[in-house]
């Protein structure tokens, strides 16, 4: 291992080794590269290549921005690269889907200098699917380069920029979770220093996008493709290991390289399997497959998600009449990431050579273990201001409810506030993409007889959101646009957007855009404010037409780290014990004669144990039928959430218990006292004081002036209140 040298990422100290996270090997890739134009929008798996560059623009003289989008990304890249300066645009995998309109156009017109990185998300850790963009890049004839490693990561990028340039073609490195979030030594290489002038040379032949040109255009990247196929054989990102005497041969690209390397040294094939690395995808090197595929009686790709690899190779085989048993996908999953065990068993099935270890054992193990643990969901932070203004949609969406009888309908969005689908809040019915909250609203508007709440963040509603309202208002559909603004675009690392304050960034107002687009109601609130928010929210459900809300409070890790800054004391958000809910004994409670543990048998009531609750209620109201009926309800007048909206129903509740639950004389008498207590007076009290008394061991007389039990129940009160 090359010894830790005292450097940084833009140092230029070639040979030098740094530790440091895969995101920031591409990133030092880029500045090897010599890139002078980053454009940008943030997103996981990719978010932290962009940080880097940012953070370092100064220092490398490099202009590096976060985009409004991933299309104004990548036209902001593509404009850089017209002009003579190697530029590059970062995403992740499903903004590429945003990008795809000028994705398609830069390939067609033979952009040198120009790189597209997609940071796909195996496994789903962050998105909301597992598209595989190499689908992306061969359909619009964009060569992609694979990393397998931090190291080659960086080593990639230097190479996709030297290509581009040679062939006059974009390129596309594909990343994946794993290698952008993994932590290695790096060995650096030296930098490139462009220091190049922009200048625009008029080509309206390739650069206007008109089908006269573009017919032309497209004859000319079906040849640049050609041209990229003849030499990728000779990179040395893909090679071959043949072992003499081999019956199997491993064919895999990215990440799964290195599963496929450790699993063939657990079951000790390192002699017995020939390997086959690929780090060009597309085109693939066939030369070398042709090659491989003769040297073995049987192959597997080994890949994640759908079989790109392995298709192609079956074509390569069938073309060149190779008779080879290829699998991929019949031993490997198509779902998910990829791991070293599930590489060994693949290779167990295929060589009758069991792995080193116990895989059976282990899941027993993990399964035992979870079982012990709590569950730990994801949830949104301590004191964010998304939970107030998502709790205030519920709270006014159920209040209509209550008055109509209508439910409305909550759309929801991507980003940090997406964890409020999550319980308690359970805050979306539906969600797509970003924006998706808006432009489904304007679609449940027109189509089911319900109002329609839609809500996403400040940063999403720059990116996707603006047009879908201003279609709201042109069609005039009856929805409620609510925007979650904290300032930042907190999901993925706090990035700014235009609606961001601070310098440099112009702060520009989401409720300015709403009135400039013609939305009549348009409301700012502070989130923490929840009476008036839910009164604005009520509003705009029963308005007529599109409105806008706009809850606005700085997000609480952004406003801790600002007051850490400026030296002021931030003060903790803490659980306020006058208001706990948790609290022994809660309000109700305490507020109840009979001190009924009335968060016990709701909390049964919820989970439908109708016959429990009851029980928890006769351990102190031996006659919760007569009494849910008659009960003046002092526990509802002191219910904390009275604050914000109606109390708890709790003496329904207490009423249901007694009507649906199960009576048992399941209570016992204490050892027998020798006292003897008069009681006067056989109403309700009456009788539960000699209830308590004789449970209690007591013998008990009760003198009632009426010729029957019951006091005012049985003389006072109709017969069908009770």
């Amino acid at each position: 291992m090359n010894k830790v040298a005292e450097v940084t990422l833009t140092s230029d100290s070639p040979g030098a080794s740094m530790f440091m996270l895969g995101n920031e090997a591409i990133a030092r890739g880029a500045i090897e590269a010599g890139v002078q134009v980053v454009a940008a929008y943030p997103g996981t798996p990719s978010s932290e290549i962009t940080e880097t560059l940012v953070n370092n623009a100064k220092n490398t003289g490099m202009y590096a921005e976060w985009s409004i989008n991933e299309k104004v990304a990548l036209e902001t890249a593509m404009a850089a690269a017209i002009s003579g300066l190697r530029s590059l645009s970062i995403m992740k995998h499903v903004g590429v889907n945003v990008a795809h309109d000028p994705l398609m156009s830069a390939s067609y017109m033979g952009l040198g200098g120009l790189v597209l990185i997609s940071a796909d998300d195996p496994g789903q850790w962050s998105s909301q699917n597992e598209q595989d963009n190499r689908y992306i890049a061969r359909q619009g004839y964009i060569p992609v380069l694979e990393p397998c490693s931090a190291q080659e990561a960086k080593d990639m990028m230097v190479d996709a920029f030297r290509l581009s340039e040679e062939f006059g073609q974009m390129f596309m490195l594909r990343s994946v979770t794993r290698i952008g979030h993994a932590r290695s030594d790096v060995v650096l290489g030296g930098i490139e220093k462009q220091n190049r002038q922009g200048k625009f040379v008029k080509d309206p032949q390739r650069l206007v996008c008109l089908p006269a040109n573009f017919r032309v255009n497209r004859r000319m990247v079906v040849q640049r493709m050609a041209k990229i196929k003849g030499v990728v054989d000779t990179l040395p990102y893909n090679n071959i290991t043949l072992k003499k005497g081999a019956k199997l041969g491993v064919i895999t690209s990215g990440i799964s390289y290195g599963y496929a390397l450790e699993a063939i040294k657990w079951m000790g094939l390192e002699e017995k399997v020939s390997i086959l690395k690929i780090g060009t995808p597309y085109p693939l090197p066939e030369q070398l497959i042709q090659q491989f595929l003769k040297s073995v009686p049987e192959v597997v790709v080994v890949e994640e998600l759908e079989p790109f690899v392995e298709d192609a190779v079956k074509v390569v085989a069938q073309d060149n009449d190779i008779a080879v048993k290829i699998h991929g996908k019949d031993v490997l999953s198509l779902v998910g990431e990829l791991s070293t065990r599930q590489v060994a068993e693949a290779l167990s099935k295929l060589t009758g050579v069991k792995p080193p270890i116990d895989f059976a054992e282990i899941d027993k193990l993990r399964e035992e273990t979870a079982a012990l643990l709590p569950l730990r969901p994801p949830t949104m932070c301590a004191g964010c201001p998304h939970r107030a203004s998502l709790y205030a949609i519920n709270i006014a969406s159920r209040k209509y409810q209550q008055e109509t009888g209508i439910e409305p309908i909550n759309t929801g969005d991507i980003g940090c506030y997406a964890l409020g689908a999550n319980a308690p809040l359970n805050a979306d019915d539906v969600a797509i993409c970003m924006g998706g909250a808006f432009g489904l609203a304007n679609g449940f508007a027109h189509v089911i007889d319900a109002p329609v709440v839609a809500h996403l963040g400040d940063g999403t509603f720059f990116h996707s959101g603006i047009p879908p309202m201003i279609n709201a208002v042109y069609n005039k559909s009856n929805v409620t646009m609510v925007v979650l603004d904290n300032s930042t675009t907190g999901m993925t690392g706090f990035q700014p957007h235009p609606g961001s304050t601070g310098d440099p960034a112009l702060d520009v107002k989401i409720e300015d855009i709403a009135k400039a687009s013609g939305v009549k109601f348009v409301e700012v609130v502070d989130a923490f404010d929840l009476p008036k928010l839910i009164d604005v929210m009520g509003r705009a459900i029963r308005y007529k037409g599109p409105s806008v809300i706009v809850t606005r409070r700085l997000c609480n890790i952004i406003d801790q780290r600002e007051k850490r800054k400026t030296g002021e004391k931030a003060l903790p958000y803490v659980v306020d014990p006058d208001k706990c809910l948790s609290g022994s004994p809660p309000y109700c409670q305490a507020t109840c004669p009979l001190h009924i543990d009335i968060r016990g048998y709701t909390r049964l009531i919820k989970e439908g144990k109708f016959d429990e609750a009851l029980a928890v209620i006769k351990k102190t109201l031996p006659f919760p039928s007569i009494i849910g009926r008659i009960c003046t309800r002092p526990c509802e007048a002191k219910c904390k959430r009275s604050e914000v909206e109606e109390a708890v129903a709790i003496n329904a509740l207490k009423r249901s218990a007694a009507d649906f639950g199960k009576y048992t004389d399941d209570y016992s008498i204490a050892a027998e006292k020798t006292e003897n207590v008069a009681i006067i007076g056989g109403g309700p009290a009456g009788i539960m004081a000699a209830y308590d008394l004789r449970k209690a061991g007591y013998k008990v007389t009760i003198f009632e002036a009426l010729p029957k039990l019951g006091g005012m129940m049985a003389v006072g009160i109709p017969e069908f209140r009770l």
